[in-house]
């Protein structure tokens, strides 16, 4: 079966922030690009569909709690989130999956970025599971050397899990082995995951600068971002249970101790000033667990903030509006 690389979202608001629906990736006219990528590659027939392929329309659907009015004041990022500017923010849709070909909405997304990028757009991707940032990363190859910035709780590292090479617990791992991605910041880390002593040994050997949360927390985050070099091509990857369960904890994998909504904040508006963020993605987000839809409001807060702070940062030819 031929399916296009993006379709319309499914239901509530029709788009993110209020923006026009554009799916037609030739023709694409943007600064923004929001992207859905509901499906992941699964470990087991039984995460095929999971909960977390609802989450690009249930961040869709907060958007009158995210922005109330386009023309308001935003306390987060200094004014209008367009700083008033014809800042042109476009909702390119979900990446469809097609069930008689598990594999190919991995290609597609990898063209979605692609055709983003050749627009001059910076793609924010709402996920789906962590998967997704594997065929995100892959289509910025013409576009490195790319720091690559991991908000989690967890490493990621591992080879492959049920022989899937490309699943949640891999992204990372699959990012060190692309030729375009250069130092690895990873934030937030606690507890466990899937991360056996040898996956930490393969982090380490790559060089990843791993920041434990409990080090955020303890030192700052403007410890971690004097760690990152000025003057880079950033991309940034948020997986949700990297945030503390106080204010994310729509997850599956909670655990106490995780970063606040302002070091987050504070990190994404310290990239914007260091350099170009390149590219974001958040994922993770279980919305059927969610509690009054928190996890979703911060995920949209997270985006307005990288929007925000990009305009303030002149990133955009936009004239006043």
């Amino acid at each position: 079966m031929s399916l296009p690389l993006t379709v319309a979202p499914f239901a509530g608001h029709p788009s993110f922030l209020y923006s026009p629906v554009q799916t037609d990736l030739d023709a694409l006219d943007a600064h923004i690009a929001i992207l859905g990528m509901p499906y992941g590659s699964a470990y087991d027939a039984s995460a095929i569909s999971n909960d977390q392929i609802h989450a690009p329309d249930a961040v869709r659907s907060v958007t009158d709690r995210v922005c109330r009015n386009l023309e308001r004041y935003d306390y987060d990022v200094g004014g209008p989130i367009y700083g008033g500017r014809k800042l042109k923010v476009v909702d390119v849709g979900n990446v469809p999956a097609d069930f008689n070909d598990l594999r190919s909405h991995y290609a597609r997304a990898e063209q979605a970025v692609r055709k983003i990028l050749a627009a001059g757009a910076i793609p924010v991707t709402i996920g789906g599971d962590h998967g997704v940032t594997t065929p995100l990363l892959r289509g910025f190859d013409e576009h490195g050397p790319i720091t690559l910035v991991h908000v989690d709780a967890h490493i990621d590292w591992r080879d492959n899990v049920n022989g899937v090479r490309d699943g949640l617990s891999s992204p990372i791992r699959r990012a060190s082995e692309m030729a375009h991605v250069g130092e690895i910041f990873q934030i937030g880390m606690r507890a466990q995951g899937s991360a056996r002593p040898e996956e930490v040994a393969a982090a380490a050997a790559y060089g990843s600068h791993i920041v434990p949360a409990f080090q955020v927390h303890d030192e700052g985050i403007e410890s971690v971002l004097a760690q990152i070099p000025d003057g880079g091509r950033y991309y940034l990857t948020i997986d949700a249970d990297g945030l503390d369960p106080t204010v994310m904890p729509a997850v599956e994998g909670p655990a106490p101790g995780g970063l606040t909504f302002h070091q987050v904040r504070k990190l994404i508006h310290g990239l914007v000033k260091k350099g170009r963020v390149v590219g974001m993605d958040i994922v993770e987000i279980t919305p059927s667990i969610d509690v009054n839809m928190i996890s979703c409001i911060t995920a949209g807060r997270l985006i307005v903030n990288l929007i925000g702070a990009a305009v303030r940062a002149d990133y955009f030819d936009a004239p006043p509006a």
